[in-house]
């Protein structure tokens, strides 16, 4: 190897950047966690950079180009390998998007719900697109790197994401309808509510530290058979609550019939009996004479 083959290989090991061809991706791993004193650490500026240790957080770097050295670096003296005489850093780093990620498309099933009201299991059905961006990285990285292993694919990133999204959608819908005392049969109706409910606060996503920025062209529905089943359900529940209603109305009819004859019985006893044991008398006479006659 010549001289100059050796400089230009030290050079590029020295040099820390997300390559070209994974600028794309969400989150990218460094491959090499061993870091040479003085390396030139180059951070987007849509990215940061995050340091993991024997997976534990130790510090970021934001956009720009960073000499890595303790002296201006202070968290780097956690990973400073000293086995090596202080010449080498041991590190995961992290490069992750802080941008926006705009047009992600998603669609279908939820998990099996319960019909608050109507007591039915069925299957909602979301579609639609959405935008998101990662607000806390550290939380991101944790949760990421626990469940996918560190993959460098973007569609294994999203599909881990839609699948916190979907849970989320689950939740909301489930609060909507405790809350509001509503069907999941009304929730086609509520898309817009749902949405804006997801947007302001998405439990399962929140827990990676991700926000939905806004979502488009949602959609919910069931299934022909779950849409017959609720249908049907519905249109007893509506049977039963006339039911309920006009035995209500006969009960308040009745009442209302006895309420108009205690009153004229009222006015009877202060008009000719004076008091109600002479109307009682009264009253068992006439029963007596009808009887007799």
């Amino acid at each position: 190897m010549g001289i100059m083959d050796f400089v230009k290989g030290g050079v590029r090991e020295m040099m820390i950047a997300r390559p070209d061809q994974f600028k794309p991706l969400i989150i990218y791993k460094h491959p090499d966690q061993n870091i040479p004193f003085w390396s030139q650490l180059t951070v987007d500026s849509d990215e940061c950079a995050v340091f993991f240790k024997d997976g534990r957080y130790v510090g970021h770097l934001p956009p720009g180009r960073h000499t890595l050295q303790t002296q201006n670096i202070p968290f780097l003296n956690n990973i400073v390998n000293k086995f090596t005489g202080g010449d080498v850093f041991i590190a995961e780093i992290f490069f992750v998007k802080m941008q926006p990620v705009r047009g992600i498309p998603f669609g279908g099933p939820l998990e099996s719900m319960e019909d608050p009201i109507l007591f039915e299991f069925v299957v909602p059905r979301i579609f639609g697109e959405f935008a998101l961006v990662v607000v806390d990285p550290v939380r991101f990285i944790i949760g990421y790197h626990g469940q996918m292993q560190g993959s460098q694919d973007n569609d294994q990133i999203l599909s881990w994401i839609k699948g916190k999204f979907f849970l989320s959608v689950k939740t909301v819908i489930g609060q909507l309808c405790v809350q509001q005392q509503k069907s999941l049969l009304n929730m086609a109706g509520m898309s817009m509510e749902i949405a804006g409910r997801i947007q302001q606060s998405a439990p399962n996503l929140e827990e990676i530290g991700v926000k939905i920025l806004e979502i488009g062209n949602f959609n919910i529905n069931f299934s022909a058979e779950d849409q017959r089943m609720l249908r049907e359900a519905n249109a007893k529940r509506a049977e039963a609550r006339r039911n309920v209603g006009i035995a209500s109305d006969s009960a308040r009819a009745k009442q209302f019939e006895l309420d108009q004859k205690f009153q004229q019985d009222a006015r009877y006893v202060q008009h000719l009996a004076g008091n109600w044991n002479n109307y009682a008398s009264g009253q068992a006479m006439m029963g007596a004479g009808e009887g007799m006659a």
